[in-house]
């Protein structure tokens, strides 16, 4: 390999773009924007004034931010659901006129005042929710509207309580403690809002209401069309909101003891920029309670740090509005790119350098082209479609998937008579009986299931283990494909990429970069973990008898590995043929104790070439359509018959392509060969050539019995 060559081939393997677009598909990742704005923010205002963040200025911050972010979950949620909502700063000063008249005015018990309260929040929400809602009314105008309204209500009550509000004392331990007391050097109210952010942020992202707000924020007809009730739920958006502000006015009332008539003024405009700022997007359907309480310290730092500085409240609040455009440029921007920077980023080819002596079947050899498996026998004319694997019971009956989600079955012994065994709901790629008569299934993007003989179809998993330095959660099985049953009933299978699902398996090609797995799930206690990872689309697996290997193939590494999962040699991997010389699917046993392989299609020496050439692939991707990609030349393969030592003993071909040009599976019973493909409409049957007419897969069993017998007294002898 040349020094350029090694240079590609570390720089995509150490290097990889894909990180950068795996960071990108995580919500989180929407935080490291205001995240960067806060740590910068604290950096500057602390240089130029570091008594900002003594202990006294961090207690008094502390109190503020419990109420700012309070108010600023409240309008994070209503824009997540699509709405806006300007009146807060109305809604704020006339629940804290409502706090402090019951306390200090008519000495009510703290309960009672705060129930009037959370009361005087939730109507003034209802009123919102009920006009933008129900009647359907703009957020914008509505709640600029509510806003006057409210205003002018705080306005015409707020004279006649001033006085008494600022000269009454209420008599509550418990009131006085919340505004004046502290808890391990913070304020009681920093603790509600905890408790408060903590519960929101477990509806918004864990439970069917925060679901079904993010739905309508999203789109709301669609939503609708889900059968969610799009009114109610912005309805109760402005409701919770409306509760959440008054909790901000109690917390408020208790901390300064007193109103002013400007009071709430302009607040909704500080609230809506720290909710910006923060990433909760203006279009809807997208935001989070950290976002909401990062953008609420950024804007009051910068609040406190300019009047700290000596600036005056215009000047302050010019700051504040240029902060807002620059926050609204902002989500506008990342909106536009981010799925451009993913798009660009996500798909990251690695170098691979296949074989370059692989055999030549228009040369000749043991892999020369043949017309030998244009004798087969079709079945299953247009009874099926696409049946990438196939099965056969005990009975003789034979089995397929098709990309409908159905399992069919045609009965033994002229298969003619056709049924639907079971719905299972997904493209079936492996299929398998153990010894019970159950039939193990690979589903892509569903998982390994199993159908018992009842026709009972049941989830044996869906997940596996997390990779422990994966940035995406690679547990969920997105493309399992093939599955074979050791001798102790442990079903191994291969799942072919866990980033990419079955539609896109052209781009995991382009990659190359191992995404593959080998997994295996024990019945005997329902446990799945991955056994082998990093392979290059593993696809067709083969149990050995010796109970402790396995064979499986990389489909676009053109080889065919060995993998012990148990005995002395657990854990090694070696290449069993490393120089196919097209692109292997599905392996299976043979009555002759052999292995049939299937090839699904021939290499290409430009394909060949192509993937020494991340770069080259990754532009092609960026810039090219994808109906114009380099693909595999999967049109046309063979069935090859092995040992399973990697001796090639012949290959069997469809040269006129009239029925199986491409087979991706095959399975041996009773002297015949059973032959399916993921792009066809039938399903073939071949008379094996000096094939043990008794033998089936369903022998095997009887194999590994005695396969674990002799093993069992040589380790006594």
């Amino acid at each position: 390999m040349s020094l350029a060559e090694s240079f590609v081939r570390a720089r995509s393997k150490f290097f990889p773009d894909h990180l950068i677009g795996e960071i990108l598909t995580k919500r989180w990742s929407d935080n490291a924007v205001p995240f960067a704005a806060l740590i910068m923010v604290v950096v500057v205002f602390g240089a130029l004034n570091p008594n900002m963040f003594s202990a006294y200025g961090l207690f008094d911050l502390a109190g503020q931010v419990a109420e700012y972010g309070l108010m600023a979950i409240a309008l994070t949620v209503v824009m997540i659901a699509g709405g806006i909502d300007l009146s807060i700063g109305s809604v704020f000063a006339l629940c804290a006129l409502t706090m402090l008249t019951g306390m200090n005015v008519y000495n009510l018990p703290m309960s009672v005042a705060v129930a009037m309260t959370l009361a005087v929040g939730g109507l003034c929400g209802a009123v919102n929710g009920l006009l933008i809602g129900y009647m359907r009314l703009r957020a914008f105008l509505t709640t600029l509207v509510t806003l006057i309204m409210f205003r002018s209500i705080y306005e015409l009550i707020m004279p006649n309580f001033a006085t008494k509000i600022v000269l009454g004392f209420p008599d509550s331990k418990v009131w006085n403690e919340l505004g004046l007391g502290s808890l391990f050097g913070l304020p009681y109210a920093v603790f509600v809002a905890i408790i408060i952010a903590i519960v929101w942020h477990i509806i918004l992202s864990r439970s069917r209401p925060g679901w079904q707000m993010a739905a309508v924020g999203g789109s709301r007809r669609s939503a609708f069309n889900a059968g969610i009730k799009v009114r109610r739920v912005v309805f109760m958006t402005y409701v919770y909101s409306g509760l959440m502000v008054a909790i901000a006015a109690i917390l408020y009332g208790a901390r300064l003891n007193g109103l002013g008539t400007d009071t709430g003024i302009g607040l909704e405009i500080s609230v809506l920029t720290a909710v910006v700022l923060g990433g909760t997007t203006l279009g809807g359907g997208r935001g989070s309670v950290a976002k909401a309480m990062m953008g609420a310290v950024i804007v009051l730092i910068l609040q406190n740090g300019l009047l700290q500085m000596g600036l005056l409240g215009t000047t302050s609040a010019m700051v504040l509005g240029m902060v807002l455009i620059f926050g609204v440029w902002l989500d506008v921007r990342w909106l536009k790119n981010r799925h451009k920077l993913l798009n660009s980023s996500y798909v990251s080819p690695a170098y691979l350098k296949l074989p370059e002596d692989a055999p030549d079947p228009d040369k000749g050899g043991v892999y020369a082209v043949n017309d030998l498996l244009s004798t087969s026998q079709p079945l299953a004319i247009g009874d099926v479609e696409g049946p990438e694997d196939v099965a056969i019971d005990k009975d003789g009956n034979l089995y397929s998937g098709s990309r409908h989600g159905n399992i069919h079955r045609w009965l033994a012994p002229d298969y003619t008579k056709h049924e639907i065994f079971a719905h299972i709901g997904g493209g079936t790629y492996g299929m398998n009986f153990d010894k019970d008569g159950n039939l193990c299934v690979c589903v892509g993007g569903m998982g390994l299931y199993m159908v018992t003989p009842d026709r009972e179809v049941v989830k044996l998993t869906d997940e596996t283990n997390r990779s422990r330095w994966s940035i995406i959660d690679d547990s969920r099985l997105r493309l399992a494909d093939d599955l074979d049953i050791a001798p102790d009933g442990r079903i191994f299978f291969s799942e072919a990429t866990y980033r990419y699902s079955v539609h896109d398996w052209q781009v995991d090609m382009l990659e190359a970069r191992g995404n593959g797995r080998i997994i295996c799930y024990d019945p005997r206690d329902k446990s799945t973990k991955t056994v082998l990872g990093n392979r290059i689309f593993p696809n067709g697996i083969v149990c050995l008898p010796d109970g402790e290997s396995l064979l499986f193939c990389e489909t676009w590494a053109c080889r065919l590995m060995r993998f012990w999962y148990d005995g002395p040699n657990k854990g090694k991997v070696e290449a069993v043929i490393s120089n196919l010389p097209g692109y292997p699917d599905n392996i299976n046993r043979a009555s002759d104790g052999n292995i049939w392989l299937c090839l699904i299609g021939m290499r290409a020496p430009v394909l060949d070439l192509a993937m020494t050439r991340p770069g080259f692939r990754r532009r092609m991707t960026r810039r090219v359509a994808p109906a114009n990609w380099l693909y595999p030349n999967i049109n046309m393969g063979c069935l090859v018959k092995i040992t399973p030592e990697g001796e090639v003993l012949e290959a069997y071909w469809d040269k006129d392509c009239v029925n199986h040009p491409m087979p991706t599976s095959c399975k041996e019973d009773r002297g015949h060969l059973f032959i399916g493909g993921v792009s066809n409409n039938r399903i073939g049957k071949w008379p094996v050539p000096g094939a043990n007419p008794e033998w089936s897969e369903h022998t095997k069993w009887a194999t590994y019995g005695r396969a674990a017998a002799t093993k069992t007294s040589e380790k006594k002898a």
